[in-house]
């Protein structure tokens, strides 16, 4: 019994050594590999150690319709306020679905808009949901073709059910920040007299006027995931790169950018697939129960997260191998984005990198905060009739003079 237990005690201590290296290796950022590995993993190396110069600074700053979460350099929660509280993020949500789209995406990749044809000389006119795609490159798609050997061209599109995601309101969908998600949209569907149809017209007068002996029909078609399957691709235009496309939605809070990239990444054109998002976080260990998501810009009235989700996101994602490109991709507080104007001639000044989230009743602020020789990942959100933004920058202000613990 004793032999035993020294064998078990033997074997246990390298274990253990390595547990407690890859710990501090961890921690100290220091390897790449191990770091991305550890982002991956459904592992959490936090904890919570309450710093009681930002718990006080939360509680004499806030009432009971905010929550807030900080979390220092080395992954320990310093200040929570109503952190576990789930709460409308409004555009907050785009920290979590742009970061999943660059999981799937090399930054470089791209959105094709694309010309197949089949066997029997049938074109398709196939998008991917470029936000800058213009009138001029489908006329310069639909010159590509050969038209004396053109059977039948098909517009690709999808269903009139999926274009707006559920919780968007009828309000919203008014005006440009709502505008429809479709696979062609030209210049993000800005306006709205410049649709399927029309596009649909372009092609039908552009073949009447220059092959006016060819009888071609023009259909528009259902997008399916294997409708590209035994065609051949004869001509494509690329959008810009997805780190652009990616800094659009973080930056400048583009929704339907945010919203095509994730229909690219995850697949789902025809159909709503928001819970890989949530899927996704909880296989790299975050706590993603009691959230619901049900977009991916968040303009979702149903959405739901917490602080704390945001926050520990936030700093895992400092382990991630796509981290520098994601946090180049986020406002720059008074430089950039819709940041730009905002505490111009403070302290922090070019120190916080995050994202701002507004709706009705709903103002969010998340992101990192470079103060001293630390990065702090902070998100906090309001929920209220009575929203005061200059709240959350005050408070921001106050936590980069605010001593440590």
């Amino acid at each position: 019994m004793l032999k035993n237990f020294r064998k078990i005690f033997i074997f246990s201590l390298p274990v253990l050594f390595f547990i407690l290296m890859f710990r501090d290796l961890i921690k100290n950022r220091s390897i790449k590999i191990i770091n991305e590995i550890y982002f991956q993993l459904p592992l959490l190396l936090n904890s919570k150690k309450i710093c009681n110069n930002y718990q006080d600074l939360l509680k004499k700053s806030l009432n009971y319709t905010y929550s807030a979460t900080i979390i220092n350099d080395k992954g320990i929660i310093i200040g929570s306020y109503n952190d576990n509280k789930p709460r409308i993020p409004a555009s907050n949500l785009k920290l979590l679905s742009t970061a999943y789209t660059l999981n799937k995406y090399k930054v470089t990749d791209k959105l094709n808009t694309s010309i197949y044809k089949d066997k029997l000389n049938n074109y398709y006119l196939i998008g991917s949901g470029d936000p800058d795609l213009s009138l001029y490159e489908i006329k310069k798609l639909i010159n590509k073709i050969n038209y004396d050997k053109l059977s039948q061209f098909n517009i690709v599109e999808i269903g009139s059910d999926t274009k707006w995601p559920v919780g968007w309101t009828e309000f919203d969908k008014l005006y440009m920040y709502g505008s429809p998600i479709t696979s062609l949209a030209i210049n993000s569907n800005q306006s709205r007299s410049i649709d399927i149809f029309y596009i649909k017209r372009i092609i039908e007068n552009h073949i009447k006027n220059n092959y006016p002996l060819n009888n071609i029909e023009v259909s528009i078609l259902e997008y399916n995931n294997n409708i590209k399957k035994n065609l051949k691709l004869i001509y494509e235009i690329p959008s810009n790169p997805i780190l652009s496309l990616i800094t659009l939605a973080n930056s400048e809070s583009h929704n339907f950018t945010a919203e095509v990239l994730f229909k690219n990444a995850s697949k789902s054109w025809n159909y709503e697939k928001y819970e890989d998002i949530k899927l996704w976080l909880r296989r790299i260990g975050l706590p993603v129960n009691d959230i619901s998501i049900k977009d991916a810009s968040g303009l979702s009235r149903n959405n739901r997260l917490t602080t704390n989700l945001i926050a520990l996101f936030l700093h895992k994602m400092r382990f991630s191998k796509n981290f520098e490109f994601y946090n180049s991709s986020l406002s720059i507080i008074s430089k950039r984005g819709t940041l730009s104007n905002k505490m111009k001639n403070s302290s922090v000044s070019g120190r916080f990198f995050g994202k701002t989230g507004t709706l009705s009743n709903v103002f969010a602020l998340s992101g990192y905060l470079y103060k001293d020789n630390e990065v702090l990942s902070i998100s906090i959100i309001q929920n209220s009739e009575n929203v005061d933004i200059n709240i959350f920058f005050k408070l921001l202000d106050d936590i980069y003079k605010l001593k440590k613990c």
